[in-house]
């Protein structure tokens, strides 16, 4: 089957075959983190501020279930012994819920080895207001729980806790800085309406300036595959019908945290928010804590070898 623990396919390798077995597995454009090639380090300058962090259909978060919120253990405090015990990863929550407040700073170019892009961006929303960079945060901190669980040590980019950023330069250096077993950033995208389901983005063959992916490219891919296949099992989500040809998987040569990664890193976009059928997922508490579970069920396969 395409994303099997123990071969995973090469990025578009046999997309006809992929796309064929995933169907049998699972059932007004606006810019946001991998809708298009330009903006996939998450334009979306249309982001309204975050809401609550709960669900309904209509796209606006309910107030009735509680996101995940679970500080990480202290240094003092032991994690619990698992199969992850002794691994590290580093989960990047995309964007920051405050950027929009520093659109300056944002909007400052650095360094991404292959040439220069923003620092970051303010992240896309759902029509309704419900801002990615809450989405990412709340996935992130399930995630962190997942993982924790079963005894990785997890460092998280951000936690809501500066004012913007961290620049997408820094984001990539917090991650080889930590010798990262694994990197996910968590995103969701601004795409048009009909434009559904969830893709993985790989890192492309790079390099040039301070850009060098070529120790990470077919872990990355590996990492992103199984992480592809669990998403699916776990959410019901289809991959992506619009990027990928059907695989859920994309690479790309334009990402600066992709491009400066010496781990092995990829994105996840985890839906479509413009879309209303996707919103009415990506609001959904229960469907975030399947999102994350996905997540952590392709890390750990990953990093179990």
């Amino acid at each position: 089957m395409p994303y099997d623990d123990s071969v995973p396919p090469t990025r578009r390798a046999r997309p006809l075959l992929v796309a064929a077995a995933l169907a049998a597995l699972c059932l007004t454009t606006v810019a946001g983190c991998g809708g298009s090639p330009d903006p996939a380090e998450g334009k979306g300058a249309d982001a309204s501020p975050s809401a609550s962090t709960s669900a309904s259909a209509s796209g606006t978060p309910d107030a009735t279930a509680t996101p995940t919120t679970k500080a990480s253990p202290s240094p003092t405090e032991p994690l619990p012994q698992g199969p992850l015990t002794g691994k590290t990863v580093v989960i990047d929550p995309g964007h920051n819920p405050r950027n929009r407040e520093h659109t300056k700073e944002i909007n400052e170019q650095v360094d991404i080895g292959t040439g220069r892009k923003e620092c970051d961006t303010t992240g896309t929303s759902t029509n309704a207001g419900y801002a990615e960079a809450q989405f990412t945060l709340d996935v992130s901190h399930r995630l962190r729980e997942l993982l924790q669980a079963q005894g990785a040590r997890v460092l998280l980019t951000h936690d809501d806790d500066r004012p913007f950023g961290p620049c997408i330069d820094e984001r990539a250096r917090i991650g080889n800085e930590a010798k990262a077993d694994a990197v996910v950033s968590v995103h969701a995208d601004g795409s048009a309406v009909g434009n559904r389901g969830f893709h993985v983005i790989l890192p492309a063959a790079v390099k040039g300036g301070g850009a060098d992916t070529s120790k990470i490219v077919k872990s990355s891919a590996d990492l992103g595959a199984r992480i592809a296949g669990h998403f699916v099992r776990a959410t019901g989500s289809a991959p992506s019908n619009y990027i990928g040809g059907g695989t859920g998987l994309d690479t790309r040569d334009d990402l600066g945290g992709l491009n400066l990664s010496t781990v092995p890193k990829v994105f996840v976009e985890c839906g479509n928010m413009r879309d209303p059928k996707d919103a009415a997922l990506l609001t959904d508490a229960s469907w975030r804590q399947k999102a994350a579970q996905g997540m952590a069920d392709g890390i750990a396969a990953y990093v179990k070898g």
